[in-house]
């Protein structure tokens, strides 16, 4: 396997990218300062209180 593809699958997780990746994507959305705090909240929250292995198919049963 190549060293760069290697280092992308391998890459830990981290709720601090995925928080910084969610903002990116909301300001590009146009969404408001205020808005985006409040989603921010929301993960702080969700990370705590649900597993990858849920995320992962709440992800999967939803239509987006």
């Amino acid at each position: 396997m190549d060293k760069q593809l290697q280092a992308l699958l391998y890459q830990q997780w981290s709720n601090n990218a995925c928080r910084g990746y969610v903002i990116w994507a909301m300001e590009n959305c146009g969404f408001s300062p205020d808005d985006i705090q409040r989603v921010i909240s929301e993960l702080h929250y969700v990370f705590d209180m649900k597993s990858i292995g849920e995320a992962d198919r709440h992800y999967c049963d939803r239509p987006y």
